[in-house]
């Protein structure tokens, strides 16, 4: 397990126009290219995954993408589907045919209603920016009790960690539930002072992200850590 933030310095902000790649990697989000080059479009962080290069914003809405977890809300209910807040600007309808219960037409209050909070997946977004969201794969399902907090969702790499060590640590010191959607949303469960650690540890790492040494400061105000091992992947960031 790794636990030193030794990775920080090499966390690379990038500025509009800088050049990023000129080695034959796959433009992302946040990039524009000039024959062979790619250069940032936006201010953020240079990420490199699967030879795709990109900009992670310091700031900003969250924008859907193909295969990310994500927490929403129950916003509005019609027959047929419920329309979920998902902390971006497009709206997020959630069909009868993507939870994992047999919905007859008319009986969607009787599952889920308005202020309910779901764990989802973005199975597809349009060029139109229409969202395709999904309950029905393992994992997924609706969330009782518990608390929601929101952060930056150009916060949540840096949350979950390395390989998730930073988020499995929290989950090990406090021994809350919890689950970290890639849109920014996060829903801890467990008992009150453990929810209060866990939400100011939380807190300092959106507050000081892109800082050198964020794990022993989170180490320092959570207190004695136990040994623990990561069971996310960064990229499907729920864990419980």
């Amino acid at each position: 397990m790794q636990t030193s933030d030794s990775k920080d310095v090499e966390r690379e902000i990038v500025v509009p126009g800088d050049l990023l790649d000129s080695s034959g990697l796959t433009p992302g989000p946040g990039t524009f290219n000039e024959g062979k080059n790619i250069y940032a479009a936006q201010l953020g962080i240079k990420s490199v995954r699967q030879n795709v290069v990109g900009v992670v914003p310091l700031s900003g809405q969250y924008v859907p993408d193909r295969g990310d977890m994500v927490v929403g809300k129950i916003v509005d209910v019609s027959s047929s589907n419920w329309l979920v807040d998902i902390n971006s600007p497009y709206p997020a309808p959630l069909h009868v045919n993507e939870v994992p219960w047999r919905v007859e037409f008319g009986e969607t209050k009787r599952f889920m209603t308005v202020g309910d909070v779901v764990l989802l997946k973005v199975i597809d977004v349009d060029e139109t920016r229409k969202i395709h969201i999904s309950m029905k794969e393992d994992g997924l399902r609706k969330l009782t009790g518990g608390m929601i907090l929101d952060i930056s969702p150009s916060k949540v790499p840096r949350l979950i960690g390395k390989s998730g060590s930073m988020i499995q640590m929290l989950k090990n010191s406090t021994g809350c539930r919890i689950y970290v959607g890639q849109n920014g949303r996060i829903w801890i469960d467990g008992d009150l002072d453990n929810i209060v650690r866990a939400i100011k540890a939380v807190k300092l790492i959106e507050e000081e992200a892109h800082s050198v040494g964020l794990t022993e400061k989170v180490k320092k105000l959570l207190g004695d850590v136990p040994e623990m091992e990561s069971e996310t992947d960064g990229r499907n960031t729920y864990t419980q």
